[in-house]
This record gives structure tokens, sequence and C-alpha cells, in this order.
């Protein structure tokens, strides 16, 4: 016998959104107090962290972030065929030319916002686990890594360091990826690798002897640019293996000079132990005489 379930789908669907709406109007009542401040243009969206499990509580915005929110939407609606980043050039524009009164309002608000992610905050680490805490403790270690690489690599681009040299593969799919087949990168690029599988190795040698020449310009772009990191003090940004071999030039280099200095060195020293063996033997021979006479 067939029963219609729509009914109890419905009921069911009406339930939870009674339950939801519930929820919600307990956090807007509970964040009310917080905001009651300030105007509704100067608060942002506040979210009411109900169940923290599935993450730690986001930091809340500086007074800055809050005025780019406020202004980003009005000046795109009346400038909608301005950049991005125009955009926000323009806001950081405008949050320069404001006084302290004006600015008020939004380091009021992230203030509290603050307060309230302090409260937030210890509520989420008290409910951890030691195993939670651990893992939360490596991957801000792992965060901290990408930042610091993110941050050397900008460093050394800004330095003008050489990119490193291609390989045979990789300077083919830059000279053929817009004409390959494919609506996306990755089909773009499974299907240049295909046809560099099916290649010929005489085919190949031309993008193998272009990587070699690669190979070369990188060897002497990174010389050059090593010796000016020496030049400016950036010893730390040169490779071990270029350093090592500049300290071992210069020892020998050193030596060769203090050899070049004493000339003589060499000859000095032998006379002096040929004179030193004649003084021993002239010795020997004597107290062999005198042993002699005695006898």
């Amino acid at each position: 016998m067939y029963i219609d379930m729509a009914p109890f789908r419905l009921l069911t669907a009406s339930v939870s959104l009674l339950a939801k709406s519930f929820s919600v109007l307990s956090c807007t009542n509970t964040l009310a107090r917080f905001t009651s401040v300030l105007p509704a243009a100067y608060v942002g969206t506040v979210k009411c962290l109900t169940s923290q499990a599935s993450g730690p509580p986001k930091r809340p915005l500086n007074g800055y972030m809050r005025y780019v929110q406020q202004q980003q939407p009005v000046i795109n609606r009346h400038n909608p065929e301005i950049k991005s980043v125009d955009i926000i050039r323009k806001i950081a524009q405008q949050w320069r030319m404001l006084s302290p009164e004006e600015k008020q309002p939004f380091e009021e608000a992230s203030l509290r916002a603050r307060e309230q992610f302090r409260d937030d905050i210890q509520r989420y680490q008290a409910q951890l686990t030691p195993a939670q805490v651990q893992q939360q403790s490596l991957e801000k270690r792992q965060r901290m890594a990408k930042r610091k690489a993110i941050r050397k690599k900008r460093e050394l681009n800004n330095l003008g360091k050489p990119k490193r040299p291609r390989a045979p593969f990789n300077i083919f799919m830059s000279e053929h990826f817009e004409e390959a087949k494919g609506s996306s990168s990755p089909a773009k690029m499974k299907s240049l690798l295909e046809d560099w599988r099916n290649m010929f190795s005489n085919q190949k040698q031309v993008y193998t002897q272009l990587a070699e020449d690669d190979k070369i310009r990188y060897k002497n772009e990174m010389k050059s640019w090593e010796d000016h990191m020496v030049e400016i003090g950036r010893e730390d940004l040169i490779r071990e293996q270029t350093l090592s071999s500049k300290k071992k030039a210069a020892a020998q280099t050193a030596t060769a000079k203090k050899g070049s200095r004493n000339p003589n060195m060499k000859k000095t020293t032998a006379e002096g132990q040929s004179k030193a063996t004649s003084s021993s033997m002239n010795s020997s021979l004597a107290k062999t005489v005198r042993t002699t006479k005695k006898t």
C-alpha cells in the first residue's frame, strides 16, 4: 500500500525551520548588547558561535577592514566599471582622509569584537582534547613555515633572483599550451603529456638542447646574482655549495699569496735542515774519535 509522505516531510521541514529561527533570534538578542552603541552602518555581521566543534572562531576585523566592508559595495554600485584593485585603493585613500572622530565608530566596533573573540576562543580551547591541541599546534607551525616560505620567495623575487632552468617537457608545454586540446588547464596539460610521450627521440632532442642552454643561462645569471648579494652583504641568500667553494677559493688564494711573499722560504728551510744534519754528524764523529783515543 502506497502512503504519501509529502505532508510528513513538509511538517518535519517546518519544525526544523522553526528551531533554526529560535536559534537565530537568541543569537541576535545576545549580540544586540554589543552593537547597540554604534549605528547599524558601522557594525559588521558577526556570527554567533553556538557550535564551535568544527573549528576555532575567526579573528575579528580591525577598524580599517570594517570600513572597507562598508564602502566597497557602495563604490562598486556607483562605479561598476572600476576594477577591484582601484576600489581598494580609493577606499584606502578615503580612510587616510578621515578624522579620528570619524574613525572612532569603526575602531570601537573592532574593540568590542576582539573582546567577544577572547571569550569565544577561551570557550573553544576549553573543550579541546590533548590530541586536538597537539594537532592545532602542528597546523600552526605548518602555517608559519608556509608564510615564511612565501615571504622569502617574495623577497628573492624583489632582489631579482634568476628563475630556475626549465625541463624539456616544460619548454614543450609552454610552446604548445594555447593550441593544445582541452577546455581547461588540466585537460590541456594531460593532452600535452600524452603528445610528449608519443614523440620520437629526435623530436625531443630539440627541447633537450633548449633545456641545456637554459641551464647554462641559469648558471651564469646565478653567479652574477650571488656576487651581487656578496657585495650588498646578503651572504645568507647564497647557496651552501657556492659559499663553501668561495671560502675554499679564498683560502687557496691566501696560501698562494703567502708563498709568493716568501719565495726563499723553502730554500732557507732546506739549508737549515742540511746544516743541522751536518752538525749532528760532526758531533757524532768527534765523540767516536775521543772514545778511540782513550781506548
